[in-house]
This record gives C-alpha cells, structure tokens and sequence, in this order.
C-alpha cells in the first residue's frame, strides 16, 4: 500500500466500526458486507466492486494485529496531513510526521538520505514494502497477491463413467481446454474441486479453483447403493419354488450364474461378492433382488395343471398373519 493510503483512508469508517472493535466484531461485520458486495453477487456492478475492494483493503489491515498498530500510529500522528514540500520557517509537515515516529522532537530536525536505496528502504520499513513505491500485491500492495475467483460449474457423465471413473475434457468459457479426473464411484450431485483452474490472480497470485457439481445419468438395469450395485432381476414361478441356477447382469462384464434356492420369496436379496464399485476405499457387492414373474396369460392345460396344484397345497391363507398384526 503506497504510504499516503494509511493517511488518506479511515478504514474504520470503511468497515462502520468504532476504533475499539474487537477482532470477532470486525471478522463478523467484515464477512456481513463481503456477503453484500461480493462480485458473484453483483454481476456486472461496477460499484459493489470497487466496494468490496473497498472493504477487503480495510479489512486486511485491522485485521492483522501488527498492521492496525502500525496503522493506528501513523494515523494518529499524521492526523490525515499530506506530506508537505516544507522550507524556510514551515513546520509540521515531512518533518513532524518523520520526527514523532522515531521520538525526535520534529521541528528543527534535519534528515540526509545520502541515497536515494536509503530513503526507499526507510519508507519500507515504517509502511510494510520492499522498496518506496514497491507494492507487496494484492489490492493496492496491501496484504499479498489477490487469489483469483472461484468458478462454479455443473457436468453431466454416464453411469458407467462414474462407476468406474475416467479422464474427460470439458471446455472453459474462455475456450480453454481442462482436463477432469472422474474419481471412480463419484456420486450425483457430488463436487470436485479442480485447484488453480478457476480465474487467474489480477497481480500474480494463486489462481481460483473450479467447482464441479457431477450429475450422473440414470442406467436402465443397474442402481447406486453406496459401493453396491443393485439389479432386480426376474425368474419363473417354478425357479423361485423348486430353485434353479440363473445368469445375472454385471456391469461392463459377462453375465455371472447364481443359484436361486428352493422357496426364494420375491424380493429377496442375494449378493454377488465384488461386482460392485471399485474405489480406493474399498468394493462393494452386487445386489440381486429377486422378483417373481407371474404369466399374463395361460394356455387351458396350464390353468388345468395350476388348478391340481392348488388344491394339493394346505389351505392356508398367507396373509392370516399380516390381517392379525394390524387388527393390533
């Protein structure tokens, strides 16, 4: 910050502080008028941002212990004069400033810079830069670099895709190409943050990131459960009741054969161990629902053969003990 800022500017009046604002009051109004101001949420205001500038150069400074003391020297000894030529039989300009800060009396005292380094590194060290003129970064020198902006950004990717992961190529809106690294297992909705692809620094520094909010295409056989793949896979009347040996889907791969046991109720779950998703913390198992299809038309002799069936069964009714439960 070049040095006549801390004498120009009244950072508490910026920020709408009292002098004696402690640092949890001054972090809470500071985030409060960031919120307000902040470009993302003045798109295309002028004003806001030169507000938030405004705001984030006062916060910066009151907020480091050293440089509000610093601050608050320099303001309460310069009382907001402008350094001054000064001369012959002129007081309290350059001279007062200089001589309260380094405990001379001011008046009558002469300062000789032999070269101009020295004067630069005098007005270094009292203001917080490298050399008279020199600026640290960030806004105005003050604070160190600015990080560049944050970028939100929404993809979509297939199932499989994210099951698996893969590397894809979205483009930026400057036209740029960035390449992503789609973790294996990644989840709707979930972000990834992709470090230093967001906007560039205005003064050098660290470039913001870009955060990727993943949506995933629904596929028409397989479901997330977690690390679990889940299927629901049909069989036969006859498969569920006297068993059978079936071929389930996987993803990506060849079929795998499951054995069905005799009297498999439809809905019950059986599992394939390690057809699920394969991440570094771990796989799951594929998930096999079972359901029991029942045939939309029957032939005469199969009615006649379903009928024999029936009647060789107990009678019993399988919803007795459903009808007691909730008579309570």
């Amino acid at each position: 910050m070049a040095s006549q800022d801390w004498f120009d500017k009244d950072f508490y009046k910026i920020l709408g502080v009292s002098k004696d604002v402690t640092p949890a009051e001054l972090k809470k109004t500071y985030r409060t008028l960031a919120r307000t101001y902040h470009p993302d949420s003045n798109p295309g205001d002028a004003a806001a941002e030169a507000k938030f500038k405004e705001i984030s150069e006062a916060h910066s400074v009151l907020a480091d212990p050293e440089q509000r003391k610093e601050y608050d020297a320099v303001r309460a000894m310069g009382g907001g004069a402008r350094f001054t030529a000064g001369g012959a039989g002129q007081h309290g300009g350059f001279e007062d400033v200089f001589g309260g800060m380094f405990g001379n009396a001011g008046r009558g005292q002469q300062y000789t810079f032999q070269q101009s380094g020295e004067f630069d590194d005098l007005l270094g060290g009292v203001f917080g830069t490298g050399r008279f003129g020199q600026t640290s970064g960030g806004f105005r020198g003050y604070g160190g670099p600015t990080r560049g902006r944050d970028v939100t950004a929404t993809t979509t990717i297939d199932f499989v895709t994210a099951t698996k992961g893969d590397t894809i190529t979205l483009q930026a809106s400057d036209g740029r190409p960035i390449k992503v690294k789609i973790p294996a297992g990644v989840a709707d909705g979930q972000k990834i943050k992709l470090r230093g692809k967001g906007q560039p620094s205005p003064d050098g520094g660290e470039a913001g990131d870009i955060v990727l909010t993943v949506t995933v295409r629904k596929h028409p056989v397989f479901e997330r459960d977690g690390l679990n793949l889940r299927v629901t896979v049909p069989v036969t009347f006859a498969e569920a009741a006297l068993g059978a040996t079936i071929e389930v889907p996987t993803l990506g791969g060849d079929p795998v054969k499951l054995r069905v046991a005799p009297g498999t109720p439809s809905g019950r779950v059986l599992r394939v161990k390690g057809r699920g998703v394969s991440t570094a913390k771990g796989t799951g198992d594929l998930l096999v629902v079972v359901q029991v299809a029942v045939p939309s038309r029957l032939s005469k002799d199969a009615e006649a053969a379903l009928e024999a069936f029936t009647a060789a069964l107990p009678h019993e009714n399988p919803r007795d003990e459903l009808l007691a439960k909730a008579r309570g």
